[in-house]
C-alpha cells in the first residue's frame, strides 16, 4: 500500500533570490476585518478621516458605512503573506502603484495572492557581505466573493543563494 505524502510547499520569503521564479503565486489564509480594526487603526495612525470614523458624515459618499483605511487593508495583507522568521528575504524597499479598488468593510473577509513579478540583480558593494537583488511581488488583495478590493506592487531585498 502507497503511502501518501502531503507535499510542503515552501514560503516564497524562504527562497532565495536565485529560488524565486516570475509568476509564482502564494495564496494566503484569510482574516475577517473588524470595527475594532478600523478603531485601533485610526488611533495608530492619527488619522480619523470622517469615512472611518463617523457613519453619520457618509451621506453623499460611496460608502454604505464606515470603512476600513486603505493602508489598513495594505498591512493587514502584510501580516497575510509575510513569514515572521528570519530568512533570505532582508526588507522592505518600497511600495508601487498602489489602488483601493473597493471599499472594505466591517465582517468583510480578506486574502492575498502574492506573485514574483520581477527580479532585479544587485551589484554588490564593497562594505556588503552578501549578494542581493530586489523583488517586485503582485499584492492583489481579495475579498470573500474573489473580487479585489487592493492592489500593489511592493518591493523586497532579498539575498542571492551564493550567501548561504
Amino acid at each position: 500500500m502507497a503511502a501518501n505524502f502531503i507535499e510542503e510547499v515552501k514560503h516564497p520569503f524562504k527562497k532565495y533570490f536565485d529560488e524565486l521564479e516570475i509568476g509564482e503565486t502564494l495564496v494566503t489564509h484569510k482574516r475577517t476585518v473588524t470595527d475594532a480594526d478600523i478603531v485601533n487603526f485610526a488611533n495608530v495612525s492619527w488619522d480619523h478621516f470622517y469615512a472611518h470614523t463617523d457613519a453619520t458624515a457618509l451621506d453623499g459618499t460611496p460608502f454604505t458605512q464606515r470603512v476600513a483605511h486603505g493602508y489598513f487593508v495594505l498591512s493587514a495583507a502584510a501580516g497575510l503573506f509575510v513569514d515572521a522568521a528570519k530568512g533570505p528575504v532582508m526588507l522592505n524597499y518600497g511600495l508601487e502603484e498602489c489602488r483601493f479598488t473597493k471599499p472594505v468593510y466591517p465582517g468583510m473577509t480578506i486574502g492575498v495572492r502574492l506573485t514574483v513579478k520581477e527580479k532585479i540583480a544587485q551589484e554588490k558593494r564593497d562594505d556588503e557581505d552578501y549578494t542581493k537583488g530586489i523583488v517586485k511581488w503582485l499584492v492583489d488583495v481579495y475579498d470573500e466573493t474573489g473580487e479585489t478590493v487592493a492592489i500593489a506592487t511592493i518591493l523586497t531585498m532579498v539575498k542571492m543563494k551564493a550567501n548561504q
